[in-house]
Order: C-alpha cells, then sequence, then structure tokens
C-alpha cells in the first residue's frame, strides 16, 4: 500500500495513540458506554427529510423510532374547495345529470366532498347518484372512504395505479359515457385528455388544491441541505409535493445543486411510481416499496441507506460511516461536521496517507491555517471513541488505520 505521495504508509510512521483523547474522555463526549449503548437502529446516523403535509407525524415517528434525524420541510399544504364555487358547480351538474362512472382518486378528498355536498343541503342527493353510477376507487385507502359513505365501488385496481384505471375505462369503451373524476390537488390532464379522445365527457371535480407552503423556510432549509448533501435522503409521498421542491429549487437558483444532489449521493424514496414522476421526469433515480403505504416506505429506507453506507475494517474494529454519525462495532457515535468531513476524506483514500493539506481542503469554511484540522482531528478521534482508528503519520497527514488485507472487505456504496 502506498501514501498519496506514493511512499509506502508504513514507513511513514507509527499509530499515533497519543493524538487523541482518551478513551473514557471520548465516551463522555460521545454519549452512553460502549456497555450501556442500546443496538443503533437501523436509520441512526442517517438524516431523512419529509416533505408530506399530510400524516407527516406518523411517517417521522415511524423513522425516528428507526433512529432517523428527520428534517421536515412540507413542500405543499391541501387547501380544501368545500366554499369553492367551482365544486359546487360541478357537484350540482352530477346531482342534475347522472355520471355513468366515477373515478375516485384519494381518500381524504372524497370525504371532502360528501361533506361538502352535506353542506350544500345535496349530499343525499350525490349518494343517490353515486350508488346508481360505476363507482371506481383508485386504492385500499380510497374504498375505505367510499363504505363508510354508505357506498360500494364496482372495483379498484390491485396496483393503485391510476394508470390502470383509465386502461380499464378505455378498454371497456368510455364513447358516449360520462364520467366524473374527482381530482387529487393537479389537474391529471392525461388523464383526462385521454378519456375524452376517446369519446367521453369528463368532469373534474376539483375537491382540494395543492398550494405551496405558507411558510417557506423550512422547505427552504431542506433545499439548503439537500444542495450541499447534508442529508441521505428526501421522502415524497405525492408527485405535487415532489414537484413543488423542484419548483422552489429553481425560485431560489438552486435548480441544478439540488437535481445533482439528487441523482448523485441524495436518495430519493417515494411511496409509489405516480409520485416519483416528477423525479423520473429529471432523470433522477427513485425507489419505491412494493406495497405503496408509509411503513413499506421506511422498511425501503431501513434497507437503502445502510447499503449505500461506507464500511471499513480499522485497527480491529468495525468502522461504518453513515451521514452524520459512525457506528464503531455497530455502537453509535455522532461525529460533528468538520469531523465527518475529515473522515469521509480518509475513506476515500483508505490506508493511504492524506495530507493536512488536502484535509484542511475538505473542512468546509477552514480557511488556510492547517491547525483547524489537527483541532478538528481530535474531536473526531474523541468522538469515534478509539484513538487508534486514525494514525498520525509523522510531517506528512493521518491515515485511517486499516486491518491488513482489509482493503479487499470493506464496500463502498453510493
Amino acid at each position: 500500500m502506498k501514501s498519496a505521495g506514493g511512499s509506502p504508509a508504513g514507513s511513514a510512521g507509527a499509530p499515533a495513540g497519543s493524538a487523541g483523547a482518551p478513551a473514557g474522555s471520548a465516551r463522555a463526549a460521545a454519549g452512553p458506554s460502549a456497555g450501556a449503548a442500546a443496538p443503533a437502529g437501523p436509520l441512526a446516523g442517517f438524516t431523512i427529510g419529509v416533505t408530506a403535509a399530510r400524516r407527516a407525524d406518523e411517517l417521522i415517528a415511524l423513522l425516528k423510532r428507526r433512529g432517523a434525524a428527520v428534517i421536515h420541510a412540507p413542500a405543499l399544504r391541501i387547501v380544501p374547495l368545500a366554499d369553492d364555487g367551482e365544486l359546487m358547480a360541478a357537484t350540482k351538474q352530477l346531482v342534475d345529470s347522472p355520471p355513468d362512472a366515477v373515478v375516485a382518486t384519494t381518500a381524504i378528498g372524497f370525504r371532502g366532498w360528501i361533506e361538502a355536498a352535506d353542506g350544500w343541503g345535496i349530499g343525499e342527493d350525490l349518494l343517490a347518484r353515486l350508488r346508481a353510477t360505476e363507482l371506481l376507487a383508485r386504492g385500499p385507502k380510497v374504498k375505505g372512504a367510499v363504505r363508510a359513505a354508505g357506498l360500494v365501488e364496482a372495483w379498484s385496481p390491485a396496483s393503485e395505479s391510476l394508470a390502470e384505471v383509465l386502461d380499464r375505462l378505455l378498454d371497456a369503451g368510455v364513447a358516449g359515457r360520462r364520467i366524473a373524476l374527482q381530482l387529487h390537488g393537479e389537474p391529471l390532464p392525461g388523464f383526462v385528455e385521454a378519456l375524452r379522445a376517446g369519446g367521453a365527457d369528463v368532469v373534474p371535480v376539483p375537491v382540494y388544491r395543492w398550494m405551496p407552503p405558507e411558510d417557506l423556510a423550512p422547505l427552504d432549509r431542506l433545499l439548503d441541505a439537500v444542495a450541499v448533501g447534508a442529508v441521505d435522503a428526501v421522502s415524497f409521498t405525492s408527485a405535487p409535493a415532489a414537484a413543488s421542491l423542484l419548483s422552489r429549487a429553481a425560485e431560489r437558483g438552486l435548480r441544478e445543486a439540488v437535481l445533482e444532489a439528487l441523482r448523485g449521493p441524495v436518495l430519493s424514496a417515494c411511496v409509489g411510481p405516480v409520485t416519483a414522476l416528477p423525479l423520473q421526469a429529471e432523470d433522477v433515480p427513485t425507489v419505491q416499496p412494493e406495497r405503496f403505504r408509509l411503513g413499506p416506505l421506511v422498511q425501503l429506507l431501513c434497507q437503502e441507506l445502510p447499503g449505500r453506507a461506507r464500511v471499513l475494517p480499522v485497527a480491529g474494529h468495525r468502522l461504518e460511516i453513515r451521514g452524520h454519525a459512525v457506528l464503531v462495532d455497530s455502537e453509535l457515535r455522532p461525529v460533528p461536521p468538520a469531523g465527518m468531513a475529515l473522515l469521509a476524506a480518509l475513506a476515500r483514500r483508505p490506508g493511504w496517507v492524506v495530507s493536512r493539506a488536502d484535509l484542511l481542503r475538505a473542512l468546509p469554511g477552514a480557511g488556510s491555517d492547517e491547525h483547524a484540522v489537527e483541532t478538528a482531528m481530535a474531536r473526531l478521534r474523541a468522538a469515534l471513541g478509539a484513538p487508534l482508528l486514525i494514525q498520525t503519520v509523522v510531517k506528512r497527514g493521518y491515515r485511517l488505520s486499516v486491518d491488513a488485507g482489509g482493503e479487499d472487505r470493506f464496500t463502498a456504496r453510493g
């Protein structure tokens, strides 16, 4: 093994354990002792952005229960249209001229529609029309809302995909049929246009609209974190949320930086394929669970993020480098941002000497004083709780003390 300068790393000097803090003080700085530490959760050490407006508390609780740090930044807000003239006009139109089929797309939207009709005094009339029509529910949650209203759906796709609903309608023939489509915050032009091209009379039912959040500060903080790679993943539970995040990034001049991060180190986890469409349109790779639910989405993150972590056998220990922390022999060790920057630079060349000048360039806002490297390195060693993990190479720099043959055993994905 050679150093960055070309000489064998072993000849540059012996490990300098004295440069680090004593093990006892390191544990005090980093948290509980090894004997008292509970096993780290699968998401411990990772930071995940949550863009959801609805059911955000449930998703955040699931993530935190598994050890994740969470940045909650609603990318949109839902504006109900119970008092909206457009919704009232569409509802009265369907009551006066009954539809042949009704597509219910969201549970919250369907419930809101029935409640709004009740408020206008035409709720029973609307329910009577819905009982007499072919009622298609996009997924299980929508089916629950339909049945709670005393109705029974004619059909629901196993995939929970509107594309499958559209295929069913078109395969059966829509020419001359009147089809009502309960919108879920966006106009669904492809869906509506395909039905109209097939000869259907389509009545859009706008139950609520997606709007930008009233407070943009949390979303801006998340965008800043994504742009610099300070988060490990961003979760999306609706297509409008993904579109809104990209739109806000463009408004702030961060679009390219955010897209570059999402195409690289920051994982985009979507609850389903429809949610992923705005990201995939920008060549952003996404992952989605087989079942389009929050629980499976969290389980997917529990698989994907640890699989992207860097694992190294160092000085007889197993070192797993995560977003803002390190697992040392499965014990979670929170590390300050400067320390993580140094560790990432060392891990890019495991076992090789990295000069102080190179490490200084890796430090955020460090300036030109190499003493900043020594200070950050001391804190990193203390946080890790095992000073011999990082060897001081006299007059040259620092290196990870990778075990003999360890370079053949470590994984480096992501």
